[in-house]
């Protein structure tokens, strides 16, 4: 079938964003479960996660209004639009859920947008966010389901594959990406086609790809999870399902406590502070919920970093 995004848009989204955005690192890990391991570490992105790719490129790619910018958000993609509208120009109104972290929630005022708490969850906050779009005319960025979001987000694998040709490695044979809405998980798909076995993870507690897939439509689930503020979509988005079932591998669902296990891993090992989500795709592997071929490449996507670091020492 026919994907919405493609490799040359995608290549296209690049060109546009790459003055905005950090060409995050890769960085080889310490062998996991007879696996070679590499990460990409996006949450050293601007704004600490990939989400800054999407806003660029979705407001790079279009026309924005007089009423400015809009985006319904657990946390992490109302930073990344607040800071692209700001270092744009324009002006942002940002709505989240009850449940988003003070941390998030901070960090999006320090970029000079307004803060509206737009119901107790993610899926409150986008129906107050659609409302405000309607009635302000403001340009609305969907955090996951539209396709300048899914372009800018699969530049995330277009660096990766570039960058282990650069440094002499060999190419990645699988990657593991947490899943919230699916736009990550569905521009990398999108990028690679078939040619590296993309694994969706998601929390037991939040699985709206693995209850999409099982229905063969999106349907709407229950959300309770650690990582509930970045992974906390109640419905995958009906664009990143299309490329789920055409380009993604399977899912592998992960309990809130090996996420836990594995920000503390990425802590006590390598000094690297990630939020619960970002942590999700690695927890894969330490967890065994995905078990690779002995010397199998495999690609972990640290992919968010918003995390106030005093938690850390608890875990």
């Amino acid at each position: 079938m026919d994907l919405p995004v493609t490799p040359e848009t995608i290549k296209a989204a690049h060109a546009r964003i790459a003055p905005h955005v950090r060409r995050t690192p890769l960085m080889a890990a310490d062998p996991f479960a007879g696996a070679h391991v590499t990460f990409k570490l996006e949450l050293l992105q601007h704004a600490g996660s990939f989400k800054t790719r999407g806003a660029f490129n979705t407001l790079l790619g279009g026309v924005v209004p007089p009423a400015g910018v809009t985006a319904a958000s657990g946390g992490n993609h109302g930073i990344a639009t607040a800071l692209a509208a700001r270092r744009l120009g324009y002006e942002a109104r940002i709505f989240v859920p009850e449940i988003s972290s003070p941390v998030k929630i901070a960090a999006i005022r320090a970029q000079g947008a307004e803060v509206v708490v737009g119901g107790a969850r993610y899926a409150d906050a986008q129906e107050a966010c659609d409302r405000f779009a309607a009635e302000s005319g403001a340009l609305k960025i969907h955090p996951y389901d539209a396709v300048g979001t899914l372009e800018g987000q699969g530049t995330v694998a277009l660096e990766w594959e570039e960058d282990q040709a650069r440094l002499g490695l060999a190419p990645i044979e699988t990657v593991l990406v947490a899943v919230g809405g699916g736009g990550l998980a569905a521009g990398m798909a999108g990028f690679w086609g078939g040619r590296v076995k993309v694994v969706a993870v998601e929390p037991e507690g939040s699985r709206c790809l693995h209850a999409a897939l099982e229905a063969g439509e999106p349907v709407d689930v229950p959300v309770e999870s650690v990582a509930a503020d970045s992974l906390g979509a109640r419905r995958v988005g009906a664009l990143p399902f299309a490329i789920a079932r055409a380009a993604i591998d399977h899912v592998a669902l992960v309990q809130d406590s090996a996420i836990r296990d594995a920000q503390k891993r990425l802590w006590a090992d390598y000094r690297i502070a990630s939020e619960p989500g970002g942590a999700a795709a690695l927890a894969a592997l330490l967890s065994g919920a995905y078990q690779p071929r002995p010397g199998e490449r495999v690609g972990v996507l640290l992919c968010g970093g918003n995390v106030d670091p005093a938690t850390l020492a608890t875990l």
